[in-house]
């Protein structure tokens, strides 16, 4: 297999592994579990590394596996305390493995250098040179049978539990009643989260495997509101972010891994700005036209208290209204144009005019029931 595509393919497993079950964090607002995952496991990848006497796959990924673990009942336990809560938990807890792990290599492998590149970013430019061999017959890239196993075996958790893991997430309660274990299927995700880090982690380091799992299901959140696209959505746009980083990273030269992660936060950022229901542009129109819809009540409620009366002649005029009702020019004209565009007001010899149903709506918001 070419190197490229090996990498190419390696990025996209990993982000579409760490995506599926990215949704689940996002919703029960642990988006903190990864990086602490990421980072908890270190202990379990020395102990790994004593137990093998090297570096061995099997071990390794059970050692780390088994650290994640630790971690999550730890978190478990001090938020079944009462006494800590939420992220507070996770923050107590994965900087102390991380930090027996930091203490196990100086004490046992203070000789042995290690790479922090690798840590944090992967070698995931490294991947197509390590290649798994069984029985003499070399089968190709370590970590892509790795992710494609994950890939797989994600899908095949979110099939199978799909209806538990929708009522745990929004309704725990309900999920209880229902004869559904929340503790379970909580747990039963943390060993799916713990086993995708992990698998990920050797490839693309401790930032990717943070950036993967949260920021692509953040995205998508933002994006629609149904569980089953924010899945899709999540997987497609990790995916993206991978082909798109790994170019950008051939063509400046730079870190692949770095660049996808990168990309993860432009796709966040245009759907921050953009996205049709929760972006900040779409969120900006509509305070607009708010505003212009309660101005357009205020003038055709001016308008309406000022007709048949002696000053109605001087409170009609539209060169009033700025200082009457204190709009800038530019914001009367705009007020007023809409007004007419709905046929709400007319007008004459600079003058406003309410139309029959620009009389009727400005009974009603009087009323404070906006007609339009």
């Amino acid at each position: 297999m070419d190197a490229a595509l090996t990498i190419l393919l390696t990025g996209t497993l990993c982000a579409t592994a760490c995506a599926l079950l990215g949704s689940f964090l996002v919703l029960r607002r642990m988006a903190m579990m990864a990086d602490a995952i990421s980072h908890a496991i270190l202990p379990g990848l020395v102990a790994a590394y004593v137990v093998a006497q090297g570096p061995n796959l099997l071990v390794g990924f059970v050692g780390a596996s088994a650290a994640a673990l630790v971690m999550v009942s730890l978190v478990e336990l001090l938020q079944n305390t009462r006494r800590v809560k939420g992220e507070s938990a996770i923050g107590l807890v994965f900087p102390a493995l991380f930090a027996l792990g930091t203490v196990l290599v100086s004490r046992f492998y203070a000789n042995v250098h290690i790479d922090t590149d690798a840590v944090l970013y992967g070698n995931i430019e490294f991947t197509p040179f390590d290649t798994i061999t069984i029985a003499g017959m070399d089968l190709g890239p370590q970590s892509v049978w790795v992710m494609s196993i994950l890939v797989l075996a994600n899908l095949l958790f979110i099939g199978l539990l799909y209806k538990e893991l929708k009522l745990a997430t929004f309704d725990a309660g309900l999920a209880a009643a229902l004869g559904f274990s929340p503790v379970l299927i909580h747990y039963a995700l943390m060993v799916m989260v713990s086993i995708s880090a992990v698998g990920a982690f050797t490839a693309v380091g401790a930032v990717l495997v943070i950036a993967l799992m949260i920021v692509p299901a953040a995205t998508a959140y933002l994006l629609t509101d149904r569980l089953p696209v924010m899945i899709g959505l999540s997987a497609l746009l990790g995916a993206l972010s991978a082909v798109t980083g790994f170019f950008m990273a051939l063509a400046l030269d730079a870190s692949i891994a770095g660049s996808i992660a990168t990309m993860t936060g432009v796709f966040f950022g245009l759907a921050l700005l953009f996205s049709p229901a929760q972006g900040l542009v779409a969120r900006w129109q509509q305070i607009r036209k708010q505003r212009q819809q309660f101005a357009i009540s205020t003038l055709l409620v001016h308008l309406l208290t000022h007709e048949h009366t002696s000053a109605e002649l001087n409170e009609s005029k539209l060169a009033h209204l700025s200082s009457e009702l204190r709009w800038t020019p530019s914001f009367a004209d705009q007020v007023v144009a809409g007004a007419r565009r709905a046929g709400l007001i007319d007008e004459r010899d600079e003058r406003l005019f309410l139309t029959e149903h620009g009389r009727q709506a400005g009974a009603i918001n009087g009323a404070d029931q906006p007609m339009f």
